[in-house]
């Protein structure tokens, strides 16, 4: 009874994910980001410095900047603790007595920390919309897109995503911003989500979506900062560890694979020539060519 140690695993790459049967695009004015259950007490059953934890956190802190950036509304759900049983009600055969009302478990992470503006929904169940007014405050402001994020994949991230679906509210599960109890169920969640529900999708994807529809890019140039493509930037980076650039998936971590702070330090310059000014510690700190991106395209107006 209750969640188990949840050994480390590494987060699932785009190239992993099955074909979407839908062709939904992301649209900032009908769009809210859910942060689904990232509360210290779920997050501390993994080892909270190996993926997937690393990857999770880090694309969630850059879904949540885009969406504040273009006033997408921003809601959190957290389970209170001490539940009274009538209240926890099945839940407790399946996962025992849950959160104690204590601070270190009850609070959402710090890493993402909510802010004044955002909606706090608490969570009784493993959907999101149930005993909540979320439906109605998403329907309030005319919206019918879902961006979920969180834990766990396949229990509450998925359910929320089938019930949004079944109030036709359009859910893209962001499959590089969840976790799980492993990667089988990880995997499980996202075929489940693709194949019923919801349109999967990466954080990089999200992100250039969004960035199409604020007029950062046009759809031409989804991927380009100026003259430097995202593809391009693979291509470097791929070349610099000896790798074809369909091997490197936008969430691969680069030091793993071999990057170094020389390597690094080339890309640096390079871009420095085509006046993209990159910092490296901040390149250092995020190791994968997503987090890159969002750091280059805060310089993007210099090029």
């Amino acid at each position: 009874m209750g969640i188990p140690k949840i050994p480390s695993y590494s987060m699932p790459n785009v190239s992993d994910f099955p074909e979407n049967k839908v062709s939904w695009q992301v649209n900032p004015d009908r769009a809210v980001l859910l942060i689904h259950d990232m509360q210290d007490y779920f997050l501390n059953f993994y080892d909270r410095g190996q993926s997937p934890v690393t990857e999770l956190v880090d694309h969630i802190e850059l879904l949540k900047a885009q969406c504040k950036k273009q006033s997408i509304p921003v809601v959190y759900t957290a389970q209170p603790g001490d539940q009274n049983p009538e209240d926890r009600a099945l839940l407790t055969d399946f996962w025992g007595e849950g959160l104690s009302d204590d601070p270190a478990q009850t609070s959402i992470i710090d890493a993402l920390t909510p802010e004044e503006n955002d909606l706090m929904l608490t969570k009784w169940r493993y959907s999101a919309f149930k005993r909540s007014d979320f439906l109605d405050i998403i329907q309030k402001q005319g919206r019918d897109q879902l961006i979920i994020c969180g834990v766990y994949a396949h229990i509450g991230c998925l359910l929320t995503a089938a019930e949004a679906f079944m109030y036709d509210i359009q859910p893209f599960f962001v499959a590089d911003a969840v976790a799980d109890f492993s990667l089988d169920e990880h995997k499980m969640a996202i075929e489940y989500a693709t194949k019923r529900c919801a349109a999967t999708t990466s954080t990089a994807d999200i992100l250039r979506e969004l960035q199409v529809s604020e007029g950062s890019y046009t759809k031409e140039e989804t991927h380009m900062t100026g003259s430097f493509t995202f593809e391009a930037m693979r291509q470097q980076v791929a070349e610099l560890l000896d790798l074809e650039a369909e091997e490197l998936s936008d969430t691969d971590d680069l030091f793993d694979l071999g990057l170094d702070s020389i390597r690094l330090m080339s890309l640096v310059e390079s871009w420095r020539q085509k006046g993209l000014e990159v910092n490296f510690i901040r390149l250092a700190e995020k190791g994968n060519l997503s987090a890159w991106w969002n750091l280059i395209d805060r310089v993007r107006d210099k090029v």
